[in-house]
């Protein structure tokens, strides 16, 4: 979806000159032909769609200084371009000064406000995700913070606003890449230990052999290689909030000790004489149905029901479509403006495929996607031939990934349907077929899914050396999903 810009200016011709100047350049734009109908417009229901104002400075009634001055106290970080027939250097430190991001003399060339107007935006983009993660970093990300306007995110941003009230224990559930971590630091940005510290711990990452160490901290000398005092997660996050992202892969041995630890507010870290306090705010995340592993006898009951003390469940991307255009707004302009590529928008056509698509992989895959569509990009507008893999999964879009070389690359159609590990087999076998993993086999036919996907494994295995959690983060999997699939394989592998 394409950024909006909203064009001030008394004067009609002028209006239409700048009015078409903006949309070549793939804009969007609104008009105003005088300042106050400006301000109502900045006021109302379109506000929050428009990106830029370019604002002329001499008009009758409410002038462009006036605007300026009303304008900041309600969108301070509006970029504003102001444009003036009189460009003496007063006149323009006073629009600086009163909040004007660049100043240009009538008549303007195209180009020199296609350059401004790119500038701007990419200043801006880049200002909000600095402070973005100013905030994320310094524990005072709130829920304002969040792209979270569907109906469907209602009920979860209202139960964050109550968790934050309190010290409760939280358990976050949702699809893999739907933003769990990002609400936990909401809920913490928003509650009275907002700039403590917020301390992850992926229990799915951390080899089996250290995680009560990594957790509970270790003296110097407690076992081999101990060579001095770890403090652990716990006192790490003391005072602040500790996060267990993937709780659903702690080992049972260790969520008897995690269960003792949240019970009695302590920590018994490895070698120690006697136990250590700890004040924390715990909040955890899965992406599986605890119910079922209690029932399976995966995971214990009494842990369970004292992390799920209030639970919140984040709906997948396909369940809140209404926030996948503001979405993809937010990761064009970022991504575009690090990228230093001039790309505006999203072209209508791949906005359709783009909502058609499921997501499996939510708001992480969309990220990656649009990511890579900048960086692949040519054009100052996304198109459907930029999102090869997304249009090789539905029926209606037709897109042609660039070759590299000139044999053309064999597309695999559907591949990626079941989820996100197939996601990553159809991405790799599309980007990386000369690495070894081939999905043709000596008669020119499609191989079986099964065994591309065990010789990707196999690569992966080879070239992380044997890491499995690196694996799995690579592939986008669970560490136990790629033992069960190695198992499934009968593949002859040594893991960490």
């Amino acid at each position: 979806m394409a950024q909006t810009i909203l064009v001030v200016d008394d004067d009609p011709a002028q209006r239409r000159i700048l009015e078409e100047v903006v949309k070549r350049d793939g804009y969007r734009t609104l008009t105003a032909e005088s300042g106050t109908e400006a301000m109502e417009i900045m006021g109302g229901i379109h506000a929050k769609d428009i990106s830029m104002m370019i604002l002329d400075l001499v008009m009758p009634g409410m002038d462009g200084m006036e605007v300026l001055e009303a304008l900041r106290p309600q969108h301070p970080s509006l970029p504003v371009i102001v444009l003036t027939a009189h460009g003496g250097i007063e006149t323009v430190v006073k629009a600086m000064r009163a909040g004007a991001d660049d100043f240009v003399v009538k008549p303007v060339s195209p180009e020199r406000l296609h350059v401004s107007i790119r500038n701007a935006l990419k200043v801006t983009a880049l200002t909000g995700e600095i402070n973005r993660l100013q905030k994320k970093a310094q524990g005072q990300l709130t829920f304002d913070d969040i792209i979270a306007g569907a109906p469907s995110m209602g009920n979860a941003l209202k139960l964050g606003r109550r968790a934050a009230q309190s010290n409760i224990p939280v358990l976050i559930e949702g699809e893999s890449g739907v933003g769990k971590e990002v609400f936990a630091r909401a809920i913490q940005g928003e509650s009275d230990r907002a700039g403590r510290p917020f301390v992850t711990v992926n229990c799915g990452a951390i080899p089996e052999n250290l995680i009560e160490s990594i957790l509970f901290g270790h003296e110097k000398g407690a076992f081999t290689g101990a060579s001095e005092k770890h403090a652990g997660k716990f006192v790490e996050a003391n005072g602040g909030t500790l996060f267990l992202d993937e709780i659903g892969e702690l080992p049972l041995d260790m969520q008897v000790k995690l269960l003792r630890a949240i019970q009695e507010g302590e920590v018994d870290p490895i070698g120690a004489k006697k136990p250590v306090k700890v004040d924390i705010r715990l909040i955890s995340a899965t992406n599986r149905d605890m119910i079922e592993m209690v029932k399976q006898g995966h995971f214990r009951e009494d842990l369970y029901y004292r992390l799920n003390v209030f639970p919140i469940n984040i709906p997948p991307l396909r369940e809140r479509r209404e926030d996948l255009g503001e979405l993809v707004s937010h990761f064009v302009s970022r991504l575009a403006a690090e990228e230093g590529k001039n790309i505006a928008a999203v072209s209508q056509d791949a906005m359709q495929m783009l909502n058609a698509y499921d997501w499996p992989g939510n708001v992480r895959q969309l990220e990656n996607t649009i990511f890579r569509a900048i960086v692949l990009a040519d054009g100052a507008e996304l198109t459907i031939a930029d999102f090869p893999q997304i249009a090789s999964q539905l029926d209606g879009f037709d897109a042609t990934p660039p070759a590299p070389a000139e044999t053309p690359m064999p597309v695999m159609q559907g591949a990626a349907a079941s989820g996100g590990f197939r996601q990553t087999l159809t991405d790799f076998a599309m980007s990386n077929i000369s690495d070894g993993v081939s999905v043709m086999d000596e008669q020119g036919n499609m191989r079986r899914l099964e065994d591309v996907e065990a010789d990707l494994i196999r690569l992966a295995i080879d070239k992380y050396k044997g890491h499995m959690s690196e694996v799995a983060r690579r592939l986008g999997i669970g560490r136990s999903t790629l033992y069960r699939k190695v198992r499934d394989l009968g593949l002859d592998v040594r893991g960490e």
